[in-house]
Formats: C-alpha cells, structure tokens, sequence
C-alpha cells in the first residue's frame, strides 16, 4: 500500500527524509530542501545585495547541489547576487582532471563563469609530486592547507565578497570529532562556525551547514544533477576517514547524532584562563593566518628545502627542524668557502696559462738580478738547471722536443767557422795593410761570416741596453731560475720560448 505524502498535498511518498524521518513526495522534498537553505542563509545572514560570490566548486556532489540551489533561491527570492565558480586543481592524476571536467559542465549548465587555480601555478608543486615526497600518511595535510589558501587567492583576483563552500552537517560533525580527538580547542570553535574570517579578509560561509549528506545526495539523484562521485586516490589514509566511520556507525543508533554534535560544538564554552590564537594576515603571503607564518608557507618551504615533513606536528617541532637544516647549510657553505680559498692559494701563481715557479726567488735575487750580482742561492739554481738542462731533453712545446745542448752546438758551429775565416783572411783593425778581399766561395764565407757576428755582437748590447734602461719593470714580472722537470710548459705558439732556456735561461711569468 502506497505512503501518502506528509504535507497532505495528496501526491504518494517517494522517500523519507534522513533528518526528520517524514515522508514526502519529490516536490515537497524539493521545497522542504530549498527551503531550509534558504532560512539558513538569511537567519545567518551570509549575503547581501549586489555582493560577487565565488562558488567554490570541485565537482563533487556538495559543490554541485550549492551551485544549482544558489542560482534557484537567487532568482526566487532576488537575492541580487552575481554568482560565479572558482575551482582548484590540485594536480591529482585520475581524480581531478576527471572532476575538472564536470564543472566545466555545471558552469555552462548554470550560466556561470569559471576560474581555475591549480597547485602547480601557486606554488610550483602538484598533489602527486607532494605524495612522492611525504608519503600517504600526512598528504591530505597539504592538500587541506594549500587548497584553502589557494581558494583566498582566487577570490582575491575575482574580488569577490566572500566564499561560498559545500560543508553540510556530515562535514561539520566530523569536524567536530576529529578536533575533540585531537585536542584541538581553538578549531573546534571555529569549525562550527557558519561564516568564518577576520577582518580585512574575505570569508567563506556555509550555507549547507545543516544539511545532511544523505539528502544532499538524494537532491542530486531527483534532480538529475551532473556530479563527479570518484573518491579521492589518497583520502584512505586520511584521518577524517575514521571520524567518519565511527559518525556513520552512530547515525545508526541515533539520527539526530550528527545535529547533536553540531550543537554541542557551537555551544562548548572555553575557560578564560585558555588562551586561543587568534587570526591574523601571515607576514610572507599577507593572507589569513592564526601564526605569524601561516602553514601554507611553512609547509611550501619544507617542500623547497628537501624537508617535507616540516609543517607536520607542532610549531616547536618545525622550528627545531628548521633550525639544524640552517646549521647544516651554513656548515657547507663554510666547507666550500675554505676549499675555494685553499685552491685559490694553490693557483695563486698562475696566471694567463705560465706557471710562476718562486721556489728560489727573493725581492734580493731580483735586485741583485738587475745590477748585475748573483747571491748564492741564485748561482745555485742556475748550476742546478745548466747541468739538467744538459743532461736531458725537456718536453715543453707538446711533440717538439728542445735540447739546450743541441742549440749550443749549433750556435757554435757559425762561431768557429767564423774564427777560422778570421784568421785566415781578416786583417786587424789597426792594421795599415790593404785589405785582401778573397774570390768566390771564400768570399761569400767571409760575408756571412762578418754578418753572423755582427748580430750576435749587437743583440746582445741590445738586451744589456734593455736591462740597464728598464730597472723598475722587474717588479711586474716574477722571475724564477729554478727548474722543475715534472713541470711540463705549452707555449700557444708550440715554438719554444724563454721556458725552454732560449732566453738565457730565464722564466718570465707575468
């Protein structure tokens, strides 16, 4: 036999109502839905005329039912609002690209614009990337935390009035047992809240606060409403999943269970002696914070630093934490300012690809140098490198190999010819005889014999001239006369230079 509906509107009864048990048709349920979220907005007064209102929308069943309701009581009752969505992706593969999707679907449906926020543009991170790092345990941490302040930030380049979220009762009363649990005082008071917000921030109101899940549920299904129903990948292991289960296994017993703990979360009275945080605007990001940093931040920075765990647990916990990672760094960077200076002192003497080599040389060595004196020290290095010098072959232009030795013999050849042409056809300078020019080959001998001579006699009174006229240009140059064979000098040219002896030994390093 047929249930008539409650209301006496004559119509048979399609369902029974979770929060009061009564019976009633489809449109009674309807009105009777509308109508209690209707009294719940103007008793608690959440809008007024003419105000932008975000809708925070995540595609879920709640967030579909306030939208369509919103838009409903708007034109019913002329609220004068300007209705408008704003989502976030959170960067959960498999969840919220689907659901994104759908409210894309309601936004045409409803006529309303959409913005979309996602975790990665806020703040450089998605949902997945956090899970690999933290784990499943302490997730719905970060998520719950950024997606709040991320909901502040849309509505603050919406420039919106306040925010409109989906918490029915369900929500709330889980809320409520989760902070007893916990022993959370300060957010039990405030999670009962119906409009939550301090001033010069933008508030977020409820207006399913006593609503319950199960009739949400039902409105949609009547309705013919379009939802995204997939749970969440990594809810699980969220600690709201077991105030949930035990809320459930309450309902059971007891209906009114879930009103009765809404009441007694508004009603609950906190000594005088209690001191409770109070809100404020967070000193980085200058959204609403009940610390001097928010969470969000603190939270954003252990991610940055390689310490994610660094907002999980009490603030003191987190400072610690925060502390030995600043001691750490400022343990390497010392470390790595000692190791840049040792290999500046090791590489202190060379310069445009020269080795300086100073083992020997003093400021005397160089002013002795210069007036034409050799100490001991320094006549010691020059023996030490003629004699190595002439004993074996230094390596100092890649492939070419230079032997001192070799290149005395040959400027001595030239020398001795020359001393035999000499001798046999010069005539002394103060000679009164005729000079005897010979013919031939002899001739040409001779020429170039007087040629050869001339040079060597001149380069040399050259470079005399040079070190007499530029005494104080000594003290831009380093000059070493010491020698070491494991040292191997390259030349850019690959012709050998004052490194291989050709200028009198010397090694100049600038």
């Amino acid at each position: 036999m047929p249930v008539l509906c409650t209301t006496g509107c004559g119509k048979n009864a399609s369902l029974k109502r979770p929060k009061t048990g009564d019976a009633l048709c489809k449109e009674c349920f309807f009105w009777a839905f509308e109508t209690e979220i209707h009294f719940t907005i103007t008793r608690g007064e959440l809008f007024n005329r003419g105000d932008s209102v975000a809708v925070a929308a995540s595609g879920g069943k709640d967030s579909t039912v306030l939208a369509h309701v919103l838009k409903t009581l708007n034109e019913r009752y002329d609220y004068g609002l300007n209705l408008m969505l704003l989502s976030i992706d959170e960067g959960i593969t498999g969840y919220r690209d689907d659901s994104l999707e759908t409210v894309m679907q309601n936004s045409a449906d409803y006529v309303m614009p959409l913005k979309i926020l996602s975790y990665k543009d806020l703040y450089g991170w998605t949902m997945d990337e956090i899970v690999a790092q933290i784990g499943r345990k302490n997730n719905c941490t970060f998520c719950g935390v950024f997606r709040r302040q991320a909901l502040d930030r849309g509505a603050a380049l919406l420039n919106v009035k306040c925010i409109a979220t989906g918490h029915n009762a369900d929500d709330i009363a889980e809320t409520v047992l989760m902070n007893v649990l916990r022993g959370d005082i300060a957010r039990l008071k405030r999670c009962t809240a119906i409009s939550t917000g301090s001033e010069g921030t933008i508030p977020r109101v409820k207006p399913l606060k006593y609503t319950y899940e199960k009739e949400i549920v039902m409105y949609a299904h009547y309705k013919k409403l379009v939802y995204f129903s997939t749970e969440c990948v990594f809810a699980p292991n969220a600690y709201r999943g077991h105030a949930r289960a035990l809320l459930k296994d309450m309902e059971r017993v007891r209906p009114t269970c879930i009103m009765d703990i809404i009441y007694s979360g508004e009603t609950m009275s906190v000594k005088e002696q209690v001191s409770l945080p109070t809100q404020r605007v967070c000193s980085r990001c200058k959204f609403v914070s009940s610390q001097e940093v928010c969470k969000a931040c603190v939270l954003l920075e252990g991610l940055n630093k390689g310490l994610p765990k660094l907002g999980i647990g009490k603030s003191s916990k987190a400072k610690r934490m925060l502390d030995d990672y600043n001691a750490k760094q400022n343990e390497k960077l010392e470390e790595a300012i000692n190791e840049i200076n040792n290999e500046s002192k090791k590489n202190n003497c060379i310069s445009k690809g020269k080795v300086c080599r100073s083992t020997c040389k003093s400021k005397n060595a160089q002013s002795n140098l210069i007036d034409g004196k050799t100490d001991e020290n320094t006549n010691t290095c020059n023996n030490e490198r003629d004699a190595n010098i002439s004993n074996e072959k230094t390596n100092c232009c890649g492939d070419k190999i230079c032997n001192r030795k070799d290149k005395a013999n040959e400027t001595s050849e030239p020398n001795s010819k020359a001393a035999k042409l000499l001798a046999e056809y010069g005539i002394p300078e103060n000679n009164s005889v005729e000079t005897i020019i010979p013919n031939g080959e002899e001739s040409k001998n001779l020429i170039s014999a007087n040629n050869l001579s001339n040079d060597i006699n001149s380069t040399r009174e050259k470079e005399s001239e040079k070190e007499i006229s530029n005494p104080v240009n000594n003290e831009e140059f380093e000059v070493d006369l010491h020698t070491n064979d494991d040292i191997v000098l390259k030349e850019e040219d690959e012709t050998c230079a004052g490194a291989c002896g050709k200028i009198d030994s010397l090694h100049i390093g600038f």
